[in-house]
This record gives C-alpha cells, sequence and structure tokens, in this order.
C-alpha cells in the first residue's frame, strides 16, 4: 500500500550501502544474484547505493504503477552518469520535460504503423540474407553474428545505411556500448575510457551521414529522413548536434536490446522442442508462399505468446532508473529527494503470485485463456511503461516476429556441446560464450 502522508517519520528502507565512493555498483553490475540475494533479505523495497549515488530498489508491479504515474510529480527519468554522458545531453533519453514530450512526437512517426508496415519487406530481404549465410556456414558462434543482423536492419532502416556491420560504425559501437553501464572513469584502459573515444569517432561518422543527406534535394522516407524535415516549437530545424544524439539513440534503440531478445529466443527454442514443433506447425498451416505480408504476421498468435513469454523470462533491459524530484513515502518508508530509484523488470517478472513456476518457460501463460500480461497493471513491463515506455518497442516486435517465422521455416538448429550458457547481463542479456550453434 502506498502511503504519501502519515503521522509519524517513516523510516528509509532496509539495506546496505557497500563500500566508500563505489557502493555497492561491482556487486551491482557483476553479480548476476546480486537482485534476488538483496530481495530475500530485504523485502520489495531496499537501498543501497550504485553508480555514486544513494538508491532504493522498488519491485513489483505496484512499484512499476507507483513510480510511471507520478512521472514528473515525485520522479523524473534518469540514467547513471555513464550512460547520460555516452547518450548525449540532447538525447531524448537523457531528458525530460517539454523537449522530451516534443522529440518524442517527433521520433514516435518512425515507429507509426504506416512505416512499420514500410519496413517489412526490407527486414524480411536482410533476415533471409543472413539465413542463407548462416544455413552456408553451418556452424558458428551465433551471438555475433546476430549483433551484426540487427545492426544492418537498425541502420538500413532509420538512416538507410546498407551493410553498417561492416563499416567503422559498427566497431565504434560495439565498444561504446560496453561502457553504457560503467563507473563514469575516463582513463584510457577503463570501459568509460573507452566508450567515451569512440563515442566521438562515431558522431563524426554520424555527422558524415546527416550532412550528405542534408546536401540531397528530397530527403529519404526514414527516421533521419522525418528528423530532417521536423522543426521545432519555434519553427526552427533541429541542430547537427542534436541529430547525432537523437540518431545515436535510435541506432542503440533498434540494435542492442533486440539482439538480447532474439538470441535468447534461438537460444530457449533450442532448449525447448516441444516449443519450437508447436511453432513451426503454426508456420507450416500458413503456408506462406510470397514475402511476408502485414496480415501474415496477424496470423500467428502461438508465436506470439512465444515472445511474450522470451521477454517475460530473459527481459532485455533489467529495469529503470528514475530521480526523486519530491520525497514521497511507498510501502511505509520514506525515500528522500535526490536519491536515485531503480524499478525492476527481471524481478517484476518472476513474481510467483503473477507468474507462477515463473523459472519455466511456459507459453500458456499469455494463451487467451490466461493472458497474464492482463491481470496486474505493470506486471509484465518488457518495453517499461508510462511517458516513458519504449518508443521503439512495435519496431522490435516486428523484427523479433520477422525473424522468427523466417528462421522456424527455413532452418533447423542445435546447440554445441561444452559451452557456457550463463547469462552475462550487462548491458543487456546474452550467453556467456556467445551461443555456439549448428544451424542446417
Amino acid at each position: 500500500m502506498t502511503q504519501l502522508e502519515s503521522k509519524k517519520p517513516a523510516s528509509l528502507p532496509p539495506g546496505d550501502k557497500g563500500l566508500p565512493l563505489i557502493g555497492e555498483s561491482l556487486s551491482f553490475l557483476f553479480d548476476p544474484d546480486f537482485g534476488k540475494k538483496k530481495l530475500k533479505k530485504y523485502g520489495h523495497v531496499y537501498k543501497t547505493n550504485i553508480f555514486g549515488n544513494n538508491a532504493v530498489i522498488m519491485i513489483g508491479a505496484e512499484a512499476n504503477q507507483f513510480l510511471f504515474r507520478n512521472e514528473n510529480q515525485y520522479v523524473v527519468s534518469t540514467w547513471p552518469k555513464s550512460t547520460r554522458i555516452l547518450l548525449g545531453k540532447l538525447s531524448l533519453s537523457t531528458n525530460d520535460g517539454t523537449f522530451h514530450t516534443s522529440r518524442r512526437k517527433l521520433l514516435a512517426q518512425a515507429f507509426k504503423p504506416r512505416a512499420l508496415n514500410s519496413y517489412i519487406p526490407k527486414m524480411t530481404e536482410i533476415t533471409q540474407q543472413y539465413i542463407d549465410k548462416w544455413l552456408q556456414t553451418k556452424e558458428l558462434t551465433w551471438y555475433p553474428e546476430l549483433r551484426d543482423y540487427t545492426f544492418d536492419v537498425a541502420c538500413s532502416l532509420l538512416i538507410s545505411i546498407d551493410n553498417a556491420s561492416q563499416t567503422k560504425l559498427a566497431s565504434y559501437f560495439e565498444t561504446w556500448v560496453k561502457g553504457l553501464f560503467s563507473l563514469a572513469i575516463n582513463l584510457p584502459w577503463t570501459s568509460f575510457g573507452k566508450a567515451l573515444k569512440c563515442r566521438k569517432e562515431m558522431l563524426q561518422e554520424i555527422e558524415k551521414i546527416i550532412v550528405n543527406r542534408q546536401q540531397q534535394p528530397k530527403h529519404q522516407n526514414d527516421a533521419l529522413g522525418i528528423l530532417l524535415e521536423a522543426k521545432d516549437e519555434e519553427g526552427n530545424s533541429l541542430t547537427l548536434e542534436e541529430l547525432k544524439d537523437q540518431i545515436l539513440l535510435l541506432l542503440f534503440a533498434g540494435h542492442e536490446t533486440l539482439t538480447s531478445a532474439i538470441s535468447s529466443f534461438s537460444l530457449l527454442m533450442a532448449q525447448h522442442p516441444e516449443i519450437l514443433e508447436k511453432v513451426r506447425k503454426e508456420q507450416e498451416n500458413l503456408n506462406i508462399t510470397e514475402d511476408i505480408t502485414s496480415e501474415n504476421l496477424k496470423e500467428m498468435p502461438y508465436l506470439e505468446q512465444v515472445l511474450k513469454e522470451v521477454l517475460r523470462l530473459i527481459p532485455p533491459v533489467g529495469g529503470g532508473f528514475r530521480k526523486v524530484i519530491q520525497e514521497f513515502e511507498f510501502e511505509g518508508y520514506r525515500i528522500p529527494k535526490d536519491w536515485t530509484v531503480q524499478y525492476q523488470i527481471a524481478q517484476t517478472h518472476q513474481e510467483s503470485d503473477t507468474f507462477p513456476n515463473y523459472q519455466t518457460f511456459d507459453p500458456e501463460r499469455f494463451s487467451p485463456e490466461n493472458m497474464v500480461d492482463k491481470q496486474k497493471r505493470f506486471g509484465y513491463v518488457p518495453f517499461g511503461g508510462g511517458l516513458r515506455e519504449c518508443l521503439g518497442k512495435e519496431f522490435a516486435r516486428l523484427e523479433m516476429k520477422i525473424f522468427a517465422s523466417l528462421l522456424v521455416r527455413k532452418c533447423h538448429w542445435e546447440l554445441l556441446p561444452d559451452q557456457n550458457l550463463e547469462m552475462i547481463n550487462i548491458p543487456s542479456p546474452r550467453p556467456s560464450d556467445g551461443l555456439k550453434v549448428k544451424i542446417f
């Protein structure tokens, strides 16, 4: 129960703050059981210190609901210092208020139904090219390949650059991503220091792309084209510096977390052949002989259930951060102004009252009879929620569905022996050894 008023002063949540300066940042980043241990010891609300800030972790649907509904009243979106710096001060994700609202409306145009439908042929074409390549390779470490695949799709559809995975932009991007959630120590050998250097290199490459497009008489109908045509409230075009930050954000959103999601799908299908067989049967019954259409994609209810369960069991994003702008109380605890709050996606998806046997991969949770994602408001939040819900969620769903449909119809795959399948969770979940498979 949430209480915003109390007769006696409420206490801070239980918990530890860890070491001086770094707090519990290292455990938070590198101990995969950090959250489970804390939840068991302290319950759904506990304090810690991460990324140099006093913080409170709030877990569960009720916590999500409170934070999402009180955006801009008690909390505003924030990120760790490393993330804020590396995404950029003009990025949609690092701003709030009217700037965030106006820029979100602009960027949303790239993810409206008409735009999404126009992406289907190119998504299908790139997916088919990669599948053909994998079938010829036969044995491979799949995760790096999936990174190339999603990067090519994102760059092709959002900024009209083909085969981007083979450019300098891709190698810079990979190093940059590794520093996003790190201690913001700018030294040449740190993850953050390397990422900062690669951000500079990436922005130079993105600037070349933007300037080249500005010189063309007609803008292409992609996300960059929309931003080049856009005007702010005073009727001014977006500056070059802002264009670079927004494009960098779009490439991150359309690539990193999506790679995690489709690799998790591929892993879980290999581990659950009986479910894969049901997916395959549904695809066979559709008898798709031409290219995939938007109508075809609406006729895959079981695949939809499977993909929802993938995102529940291994959500690509573990949680989100908020900054307290006005002290409040939650569950009888006092949450002070200027503290950081993190809501937990992964832990929320393990609430046993909503998801019985939560550790089991069970797509039937999302069947029309069960519909667990509708049972509790913000109990299922793979894309966050509220004003900051993932802008590209429909883009992600579309690509996941096209990838899964084509892969299941065209391929069989098996996990190779003697590999470590434990998940590395930062910045997004991925198998430790890169998911080694045989494809045939």
